[in-house]
């Protein structure tokens, strides 16, 4: 069975430059596919030009909340860029009250945009959300959000059961494997196995006992054995579990037959 690193960013200079050993780590630990992940206009062309190159590797579409001078994507310019074959989600979009403080009314409409075009293509939102888990659930019910991933999940189990309420699915990052993740590692338990999906976020958030360095989608795998672990759980099922949860999640993705 295999994995899939359902959020990286393998356009990163220090990724791209070593992108051949990096597809070839990813073969060795048996992660079958990733999906490149989209933060402005310029990561949207690079990431999409390496799905276009690698068969095993997918795109998204979308301008993240950290950055308020990125160049804004319309509806519009979302929606046709998201009928490319391997644009495969909406995102990374959401919220950040960590980096961004005062009025935020720009974050907010960038996000109600993303999620617009979330609902008119029926592809995911992969959603960032940081110390703002209110505005986030509010703004989700406000545009009546559809489907989508709450990304590097770093919230308590009160949230992420406003988000399963939603129909929503949970990604978990290197960071659960942190001693000091307590609160993570509390709602990993707790999220049903049906809407669990693992991920790097490469080139950031290397899980234990990588941390510190550069991450990649092959250490996706101690992320999985770690949450195997967490939940009293064998790793071939999370592996099961995982993958399935990301096709249908992801249903631009052809599966790869086992």
């Amino acid at each position: 069975m295999m994995l899939i690193d359902s959020h990286c960013h393998l356009n990163m200079p220090d990724l791209a430059a070593r992108l051949p050993q990096i597809l070839d780590n990813m073969v060795q630990a048996d992660i079958g596919q990733a999906i490149a992940i989209s933060v402005d206009r310029t990561s949207a062309a690079e990431v999409l030009a390496l799905a276009e190159q690698h068969t095993n590797l997918f795109a998204s579409v979308g301008v993240h909340p950290e950055d308020q001078n990125s160049v804004e994507m319309s509806v519009d310019e979302l929606v046709a860029a998201a009928q490319h074959p391997k644009v495969v989600g909406i995102g990374e979009t959401g919220l950040d009250y960590h980096w961004c403080s005062g009025d935020l009314a720009w974050q907010h409409q960038r996000f109600s945009t993303h999620i617009q075009a979330s609902n008119q293509t029926g592809l995911p939102l992969i959603i960032h959300t940081r110390e703002a888990a209110s505005d986030t659930l509010r703004l989700l019910h406000e545009n009546q959000a559809q489907q989508g991933v709450i990304h590097c999940f770093t919230e308590d189990t009160a949230f992420a059961k406003a988000v399963l309420d939603l129909g929503f699915y949970i990604s978990f990052s290197g960071i659960v494997t942190f001693k000091n993740a307590r609160q993570i590692q509390e709602a990993c338990r707790y999220v049903p196995l049906d809407r669990i999906l693992v991920e790097t976020d490469a080139p950031y958030l290397a899980p234990v006992p990588k941390r510190g360095k550069q991450n990649e989608p092959a250490y996706v795998r101690y992320t999985a054995e770690f949450v195997a672990h967490l939940r009293g759980d064998t790793i071939t099922r999370i592996e099961e579990a995982t993958t399935a949860n990301t096709y249908r999640l992801f249903n631009k993705i052809p599966p790869i037959s086992n």
